[in-house]
């Protein structure tokens, strides 16, 4: 019996949550090229990078310059080395995408311990529910049901470097499990593996004044998911994972003794190649060759096909250079399109008297890379031991299946028994 390509169905139910395309991008006439302007860069397990917590979650997913948390362990592990509790737990909830479908969500549980003034072990685990797939053949029979997921475990270390800056590092390990080793087009399939590494830093300076106010200036970068490529059957053929850079800087002010504003910003860029643009059938070569259809010739950009390590530095240069907002005046260049691969997230938070806080949060992504932007809100209540945050996200286009994203995130700060923590 031959089976429908229900891999295919399902890797691309994944493409559509990805946190790189999980907008539906506009597919503007590239008058330069004749092509669809969007590029939108694609990965394997792309849950990877979605927001798993309420605090970065209402800051417009920014966090890799924020003050340290217990979720530091997803957005800058380095953050632990300045947390002031000796042990933190927290538990985060998402409903995702609810307004495709009703049984999708993802979970977040992360935990730190300090184990002296220099030296924190942290990990996590990630965890991706898509909900019931129906497996059926190319006649409609049910073949069988199956929840696909997908995990991921880390431990991380940081420690202190200096009296301001500290340094981390985190071991990953990932499973993605789409398929529940049913056949696809005669190929035996079997989930995902493989292992990735984080490297980050941050400076922390909390001797900063401004206005007569003390306040703290932080900086941060994150190396992440820097692992091997993941495959789902037994052709040669691996996908990237989404490899990435972020940095930040954020600034907390400290209003009076009850009063504290904080401001940042995150840059964001995925370190794997961005698709090029291949030749059509039919079109001819600079060699006078005619291009035939089961031709793979590349007509503008690089060769995605190339080793982790290459790709960490290509990926900075290799745009084909066809999806920018210049395109239709003719003035796209690859140097264009690399800029628009940056996302940026900016967030405010306000808390008063470090137990009640207020969250705003902006995200913004170019229209050809997938075209997310949205407003975040968030609120959080902290008590000695345990505080409860949620988040709330608002796109800037209607019928978004984003819309009406929620999260909530319960924290227990243990080492908040015998002192005063700090979120």
């Amino acid at each position: 019996m031959r089976q429908e390509m229900i891999k295919k169905a399902v890797l691309v139910l994944i493409s559509v949550l990805s946190v790189s395309m999980v907008l539906k991008a506009q597919n503007t006439s590239n008058d330069v090229i004749g092509r669809d302007a969007p590029n939108t860069i694609t990965t394997t397990v792309p849950f990877l990078l979605i927001a798993p917590d309420t605090r970065a979650g209402g800051l417009g997913d920014a966090g890799v310059a924020t003050t340290p948390d217990v979720n530091s362990q997803h957005w800058n592990p380095a953050k632990y080395s300045f947390i002031k509790n000796d042990v933190g737990i927290a538990i985060s909830y998402t409903p995702w995408l609810r307004q495709l479908v009703s049984d999708m969500n993802l979970a977040y549980v992360s935990a730190y311990k300090r184990m002296n003034e220099e030296n924190v072990f942290s990990a996590s685990l990630l965890y991706f529910d898509l909900g019931s797939i129906q497996f059926r053949d190319i006649n409609n029979a049910l073949l069988r049901d199956f929840t696909p997921h997908e995990f991921a475990v880390d431990f991380g270390y940081s420690r202190l470097l200096s009296e301001k800056l500290s340094g981390a590092v985190t071991m990953r390990f990932i499973y993605s499990n789409l398929t529940g080793g049913i056949e696809v087009q005669g190929s035996e399939s079997f989930p995902g593996k493989t292992v990735a590494a984080d490297v980050a830093f941050y400076y922390y300076n909390d001797e900063i004044e401004l206005g007569g106010m003390p306040g703290t200036l932080m900086w941060g970068m994150n190396l992440s998911n820097i692992g091997g490529k993941i495959s789902y059957t037994t052709n040669e053929y691996r996908d990237f994972i989404p490899m990435n850079f972020r940095t930040g800087i954020g600034y907390n002010m400290e209003l009076d003794e009850h009063n504290e504003f904080m401001v940042t910003v995150d840059v964001n860029k995925l370190l794997v190649p961005t698709p090029p643009v291949y030749y059509d059938a039919g079109e001819v070569l600079p060699s006078g060759d005619t291009v035939l259809p089961s031709d793979e010739i590349i007509k503008y950009g690089r060769d995605p096909n190339i080793s982790i390590g290459a790709s960490l530095f290509k990926s900075w240069y290799d745009a084909p250079g066809v999806a920018t907002a210049f395109v239709n005046d003719g003035s796209a260049s690859p140097f264009k399109e690399e800029m628009a691969e940056f996302t940026i997230s900016t967030g405010l938070e306000y808390w008063y008297d470090k137990q009640f806080a207020l969250r705003l949060g902006y995200f913004s992504e170019h229209e050809y890379k997938g075209n997310r932007k949205y407003f975040t809100v968030g609120a959080g209540l902290k008590m000695n031991v345990f505080g409860l945050d949620f988040a709330y996200l608002i796109p800037t286009t209607q019928a978004n299946p984003l819309q009406n994203t929620l999260r909530f995130t319960l924290i227990f700060d243990i080492g908040g028994l015998n002192s005063e923590s700090q979120i």
